[in-house]
C-alpha cells in the first residue's frame, strides 16, 4: 500500500508575499475608488432603475469575484496528499528528484511552491499560488470577473475623467494619465483628480490584462493545453472542444461561471488523462 507523498511546506512568507502585495494594492485602489466617489467627481447621476441594476451588477460580480478568489486560495493543485506509489507507472510519468517521487503525467514541478502541481498549467505571480488541475476552473471565473469588475468601474467613472480632461491642455491631460503620481507630487493637480486618473488607469490596465489572459487561457482551453504543452507544441490531450471543456470544469461547464460555489465535480483525477490517441483506438 503506498504512502501519501509528504514534503516540506513551502516558506510561508515568500508564498504570502504576493498575495499581501496584491492585497494591498486592491485595497490601494478601493480606498482611492471610494474617494472618487464621495469626495470627488462621483458617477454619473442615475435613475432609480438604473442605480439598481447597477449595484446588483456590481454585487454579482463582487461576490463572484471574492468567491473564486477564495476558493482558489484553498484548493491545493499540488500532489500532496495524493496517493502515487501504488499507481502503476505509464507513458508520461517522470521523477522529480526535487520532491524524491514519481509523478503523473501533465504534472510538474514548481520551484516557488516546492512541489510538483498535478496538470501544471503556470505559476501565478499575483496570488502566489500555482494554477493546476483542482483550481483551473476558479482561476479561469476569477479572470471573467475580475475584468468585469474593473470594465464597470471604467465605465462608471468615464464621463468624471472625460469632464476633468476637457478642463486641461493635451500635454497636461497626457501627463495625468501617464504620470498621476508625478503630477500630484508637483502639486499640479489636486488629490481627488489623482485618485480618479489614478483608480482609471488601474481599472483599464486590469480590465485589458485580464481580458487578454482569459481570450489566452480560454483558447488553451478549448485545446486542452496547459501553458508547458502549448509552449512545446504538444496536443496530446485534445479531445474536441466540448470534451476539453468537460475534462477541465466539470459536467456544468456552461454554468460555472454563473456561482463560484456551483458544484461541477471534474470527471478526472487529475493522475490519469485520455489522450488523443485513446480516442483514435476506441473509435477503430
Amino acid at each position: 500500500m503506498g504512502q501519501p507523498w509528504a514534503s516540506g511546506s513551502p516558506d510561508p512568507a515568500s508564498a504570502r508575499l504576493p498575495l499581501v502585495l496584491t492585497t494591498l494594492w486592491a485595497a490601494a485602489v478601493v480606498l482611492e475608488l471610494a474617494y472618487v466617489l464621495v469626495l470627488g467627481p462621483g458617477p454619473p447621476p442615475l435613475g432609480p432603475l438604473a442605480r439598481a441594476l447597477q449595484l446588483a451588477l456590481a454585487a454579482f460580480q463582487l461576490l463572484n469575484l471574492l468567491g473564486n478568489v477564495g476558493l482558489f486560495l484553498r484548493s491545493d493543485p499540488s500532489i500532496r496528499g495524493v496517493m502515487l506509489a501504488s499507481r502503476s507507472l505509464g507513458q508520461g510519468w517522470a521523477f522529480c528528484y526535487q520532491c524524491q517521487s514519481q509523478v503523473p503525467p501533465r504534472s510538474g514541478h514548481c520551484t516557488a511552491c516546492r512541489v510538483c502541481i498535478l496538470r501544471r498549467d503556470h505559476h501565478c505571480r499575483l496570488l502566489g499560488r500555482c494554477v493546476g488541475f483542482h483550481n483551473y476552473r476558479h482561476f479561469l471565473c476569477l479572470l471573467l470577473h475580475a475584468s468585469g469588475v474593473l470594465l464597470h468601474v471604467s465605465v462608471l467613472l468615464g464621463p468624471a475623467l472625460s469632464a476633468l480632461l476637457r478642463t486641461h491642455a493635451p500635454l497636461h491631460t497626457a501627463a495625468l494619465l501617464l504620470l498621476p503620481w508625478l503630477m500630484l507630487l508637483t502639486g499640479r493637480v489636486s488629490l481627488a483628480q489623482f485618485a480618479l486618473a489614478f483608480v482609471m488607469d488601474t481599472c483599464v490596465a486590469g480590465a485589458l490584462l485580464c481580458g487578454a489572459g482569459l481570450l489566452f487561457h480560454g483558447t488553451l482551453l478549448l485545446r486542452g493545453q496547459t501553458m508547458w504543452e502549448w509552449a512545446r507544441g504538444q496536443h496530446s490531450y485534445d479531445l474536441g472542444a466540448r470534451h476539453n471543456l468537460q475534462a477541465a470544469l466539470g459536467p456544468r461547464w456552461a454554468l460555472i461561471w454563473l456561482w463560484p460555489f456551483l458544484a461541477s465535480p471534474l470527471p478526472g483525477d487529475g493522475i490519469t488523462f485520455q489522450t488523443t490517441a485513446d480516442v483514435g483506438l476506441m473509435a477503430s
